[in-house]
């Protein structure tokens, strides 16, 4: 088994709910040579510093999320897509100790494959930038000012998907408008979404 993280022993401890079925899967994590972490307050699972597979919960359940999900084979059809805009994590959920215990040789299958997927320098094939919609509202602001449409170009790729997904998500243009508004001092700061 791998060595435990003293951060990992304090998340576990602290959390209110779900304790009993984050030390199983725990166990089952560490019996897979991933090195153990916590990343953004939650226990990661790295390979090379690479990561592979994160522990996290919510109110109604807890699960590992693969971070190259959309990679593996899921022969058990047990991999949940959270939203249509996520394209490679997928997870596993539980609500109970039994359904990890019943699990277990699946899951450290999974890990198994997942970690092969990491060896093997396997990569997810991401939409591009221009593959998202452009909402009319913030696409008219891009046309009538060269300097915000120039700064908005200069941001990474995963940070121009995100202000697209967060203007187009409101049903109502003015909604929507208002997003543009507020969002762009940032981009003009060269800042994303949640920098």
């Amino acid at each position: 088994m791998n060595k435990m993280n003293p951060k990992v022993d304090a998340f576990i401890n602290k959390a209110g709910q779900w304790q009993e079925e984050y030390r199983k899967l725990r166990t089952i994590l560490l019996d897979s040579g991933l090195t153990e972490d916590l990343k953004w307050g939650v226990p990661c699972y790295t390979l090379d510093n690479k990561n592979v597979v994160i522990m996290h919960g919510f109110k109604e359940y807890c699960g590992l999320l693969f971070v190259k999900g959309v990679l593996l084979k899921d022969d058990k059809n047990i991999l949940i897509t959270q939203t249509e805009n996520v394209q490679a994590a997928r997870h596993v959920r539980f609500t109970n100790v039994r359904e990890i215990d019943r699990l277990k040789a699946v899951l450290k299958a999974y890990i198994k494959e997942a970690i092969e997927a990491e060896l093997a320098g396997l990569k997810v094939n991401y939409k591009k930038t221009a593959e998202f919609s452009m909402p009319d509202e913030f696409q008219t602001r891009l046309e009538e000012n060269p300097v915000l449409h120039e700064a908005f170009e200069a941001l990474t790729p995963g940070r121009q998907r995100a202000y697209l997904l967060y203007f187009s998500a409101p049903k109502q243009s003015k909604t929507r408008e208002g997003r543009v508004e507020k969002s762009i001092p940032r981009i003009l700061k060269g800042k994303g979404l949640n920098d």
